[in-house]
């Protein structure tokens, strides 16, 4: 790994976390979206605190939408940083693992924005099963240099 600063010596490491950085941006904003409008519809009266407690099934729908899209960043997700660090301990970090660290984390981007937006579910459902198998194939990739390209 190189050593120095500014983007132009950045290691192939640090292109691998790069967008690890911007998925957990991701994950914080959309949390602070989703606590703020928890607390507009509960400061509305759109719901009461006491229902919620047990059952978040009763926030309002738009509210729910966004909680969803919070819970799904701890889905998929989590075998994308499950297999990061594994690159890193094993050196197995290439071009090809950086390019597609970027491609995963651009179709959570990109799902978290139809998902808050206009949720059309299949244009949602599509970007989901780009991303699931976008992981499929890092991991994938990883085991193939791990135990057979080397």
């Amino acid at each position: 790994a190189r050593q120095g600063h500014g983007v132009g010596a950045m290691s192939l490491a640090q292109w691998l976390l790069l967008p690890a950085f911007v998925q957990v941006a991701l994950t914080f904003a959309v949390g602070v979206r989703m606590g703020r409008a928890r607390f507009r519809a509960a400061r509305a009266g759109r719901v009461k605190v006491s229902e919620v407690a047990v059952d978040s099934g009763k926030w309002p729908d738009d509210v729910r939408k966004i909680a969803n899209n919070y819970q799904n960043q701890f889905e998929v997700p989590v075998l994308y940083f499950a297999l990061l660090p594994l690159l890193l301990a094993t050196g197995k970090v290439d071009g090809v693992s950086v390019i597609l660290s970027w491609a995963f984390v651009a179709s959570r981007v990109a799902h978290s924005i139809v998902h808050l937006g206009a949720n059309v579910v299949l244009t949602r459902f599509r970007l989901f099963v780009l991303g699931f198998a976008i992981v499929a194939l890092m991991w994938a990739w990883f085991g193939l240099r791990l135990y057979v390209i080397g």
